[in-house]
């Protein structure tokens, strides 16, 4: 975790210049960015205070000072939590091994949602629980492992499924990056990140720029192999009583082309014979 604080505020330093924090340039920079004195200045810490942290050397930092800092380096609400997790990790229950479960209710109330695309996203992103159209959309029920992230990168239809790949790929990493920093403890979720990282490029490239995200709501285009090009927009649910999963609903523009196609695909799934519970 000292590491991660490291990384973190690095790669928050990089990306800022002096003239964008209104501090005056001074000679020839060997890397990007500003430099721990220029931050610990911008904060009003002293250098040392800051180096320390930097170093995860300094547990005790009071919210005051992350606050100072997070607006040093202009970070957003999402990464002010980041920061305060790294650097002060709160205990979580106990990680418990093997598959998150859904409970009854919230399957049925997905199951029930028959004109909207719907699922159950744990917080490792493994699909958890989808409905007919969620399926005849994504096609939850024909990926090798049932995990967006690992869908996004080692599937090789990912690149052609989704229109706009790379920034589904960006986005895929900055909310599992975030989640890690919540569950720094979790040995599946560490062990999900290690294998990505492995067996694809890109997915390490996009892991050490150290970029978080929530997922909350968006939009999703998708070139879909029956009905062409869909352009659905998204909301993300939290379900009362489980910060572990969330709920995620795909929705089209009324009397759009997007709304027609979904349309077919719900008529379809309709007329389709029961299949394997999910």
């Amino acid at each position: 975790m000292d590491q991660e604080i490291g990384e973190f505020l690095r790669t928050r330093r990089a990306r800022l210049n002096p003239a964008e924090a209104g501090l005056p340039e001074y000679g020839r920079r060997r890397v990007p960015g500003l430099r721990r004195e220029e931050v610990a200045q911008l904060a009003g810490v002293s250098v040392d205070y800051y180096v320390r942290l930097e170093q995860g050397r300094s547990p005790s930092a009071s919210d005051a000072v992350l606050d100072a800092i997070a607006r040093a380096l202009r970070l957003d609400d999402t990464e002010r939590a980041h920061l305060r997790n790294l650097v002060r990790p709160v205990k979580s229950p106990r990680i418990k091994a093997g598959p998150q479960r859904v409970r009854q209710g919230l399957h049925r109330v997905v199951e029930l949602m028959t004109h909207a695309p719907a699922f159950v996203l744990g917080h490792r992103m493994d699909v958890l629980a989808w409905n007919d159209l969620a399926d005849a959309v994504l096609g939850f029920s024909t990926w090798t492992r049932r995990n967006a992230a690992y869908q996004a990168f080692l599937d090789p239809a990912a690149r052609g499924f989704y229109r706009e790949w790379p920034r589904v790929a960006a986005e895929t990493v900055a909310v599992l990056r975030l989640s890690a920093g919540r569950r720094p403890d979790d040995p599946q979720l560490a062990a999900l990140v290690g294998e990505l990282s492995m067996k694809d490029d890109l997915f390490r490239e996009l892991w050490a720029r150290h970029e978080v995200k929530e997922k909350t709501f968006g939009r999703k285009l998708l070139r879909h192999p029956i009905v062409g090009d869909l352009d659905l927009a998204y909301e993300t649910l939290a379900p009362a009583g489980d910060a572990e999963q969330m709920l995620v609903v795909f929705t089209a523009a009324a009397g759009s082309a997007s709304a027609e196609r979904l349309g077919l695909l719900a008529s379809w799934t309709a007329t389709a014979p029961d299949t394997v519970a999910h």
